[in-house]
């Protein structure tokens, strides 16, 4: 894991409690080196740029920070906004929630089927199972189902996976992410990469739909699984996908 994380990353000095601390960089970047090395990994030139102001992205979006960034090119100015999810890491072995919605709210989004819907809704425990031999009376485990309902689920999400995956890591409309800032912090170091969002969803996109020995979905590195936890509560029959930001770091 360390020669993963030295081959693909830069270090940052300084700490990284939170979201505020990306924006102030940024908006500091005339002395700040760190912000600097971003704004070259966005494909500016430092030289050509006048102005640079990050901002919080209010509200529900896969953007977690707006950078707007105006570049004089030829004495005309050009004013580009860019927006940033950021994902702070301390464990290289973590899982980070990047998506979580009632099963219904999905159906709207991908136009999922009835008999898709009732697989994800069992799945999730929305539904009750009417069994009485699964390993958890709340809910079934996908590896618990029918052959035929498995590969309906997998081959729904094989059909529709471009959009899935889009959705999942860059979200739609005005706050939609375009890049993806892993900032990850291990024995007192901050390391971090930065990628475009359609390097992200080429990672973390890339290889086959499968349901796992423990009974989840797959989606090439994203972990479709049951919300859980929440004390009982019924928010715990969401579905949530997560993946492991540190994927982002070059092997």
């Amino acid at each position: 894991m360390k020669e993963m994380i030295a081959l693909g990353s830069k270090t940052a000095r300084g700490g990284f409690t939170n979201e505020q601390d990306v924006i102030d960089r940024f908006n500091n970047w005339e002395k700040d080196k760190v912000a600097q090395d971003w704004l070259a990994e966005m494909n500016y030139k430092i030289d050509d740029i006048e102005f640079v102001k990050a901002s919080k992205v209010r509200g529900q979006y896969k953007a977690d920070i707006q950078v707007r960034i105006t570049i004089l090119i030829k004495l005309k100015s050009q004013e580009d906004l860019q927006n940033l999810q950021v994902k702070l890491v301390s464990n290289p072995q973590g899982f980070n929630q990047i998506d979580k919605r009632w099963v219904n709210k999905y159906v709207e989004l991908w136009n999922i089927p009835k008999d898709i819907t009732q697989i994800l809704k069992l799945f999730t425990g929305e539904t009750k199972p009417a069994r009485n031999d699964l390993r958890d009376s709340r809910r079934t485990f996908l590896d618990e189902m029918s052959t035929a309902d498995q590969n309906k689920l997998v081959n729904f999400v094989k059909e529709n996976k471009i959009l899935i995956v889009s959705d999942l890591l860059k979200g739609r409309g005005e706050f939609s992410a375009d890049w993806t800032l892993v900032i990850l912090k291990l024995n007192g170091v901050s390391t971090w990469v930065l990628k475009s969002i359609n390097q992200v969803m080429n990672v973390f996109g890339s290889g086959d739909v499968r349901i796992t020995d423990k009974g989840s979905l797959k989606i090439g590195k994203i972990t479709m699984q049951r919300k859980g936890g929440d004390g009982g509560r019924d928010s715990a029959k969401m579905l949530q996908f997560k993946i492991n930001p540190v994927e982002l770091f070059e092997k």
